[in-house]
């Protein structure tokens, strides 16, 4: 038996080399997760200032509103969103109809957010808050906004259980 593993052993070894001897080396031509279709990639198009073009809520069992407003959205090299809108008072009113809560004609919202690929979406982390549950509505931090890319247009959308759009946020790149 000590005989026949003294055999087993080179032989096995000789052939484990001659197998990887075949073998070539292709070096990456670009680093993992940087490529087409990469977070990497998507986080780098979202990184900088956008300026609002359009905005429009669909409150329940109602049509849709356009919001008459400005806003500015800013997304960092940290995966940092924030996002501020300013209104009107006839379209403040139709947004805390909508369920959208406006303090003094402004919607603001702040936190991180991680880039989805495959859902093409953006997911707020709250500091001191849980990523899923909390208050409700279209804006609500717990949805996360579906995004869409047309040149230098993001169109972000939250959308209801049932994945009807709630609201359709359409950004410009500054």
């Amino acid at each position: 038996m000590m005989r026949y593993a003294r055999t087993l052993l080179p032989v096995s070894l000789a052939l484990a080399i001659a197998a990887t001897s075949t073998c070539t080396y292709k070096p990456r031509t670009e680093p993992p997760n940087t490529g087409p279709g990469s977070v990497k990639l998507a986080r780098q198009y979202l990184e900088g200032r956008w300026t609002l073009v359009s905005f429009v809520v669909y409150p329940p069992n109602a049509a849709p509103v356009e919001i008459k407003g400005s806003g500015t959205l800013v997304y960092d090299d940290y995966a940092n969103l924030t996002m501020d809108v300013s209104v009107d008072e006839a379209s403040a009113a139709l947004m805390q109809k909508a369920g959208i809560q406006v303090d003094k004609g402004r919607v603001s919202t702040k936190g991180r957010t991680i880039v989805d690929m495959q859902g093409r979406s953006l997911t707020y982390v709250m500091e001191g808050q849980p990523a899923v549950g909390g208050p409700a509505g279209p804006l609500a931090m717990s949805r996360p906004r579906y995004w869409q890319v047309e040149g230098n247009v993001l169109t972000l959308t939250t959308r209801d259980d049932k994945g009807q759009p709630l609201s359709v946020g359409k950004w410009q790149k500054q």
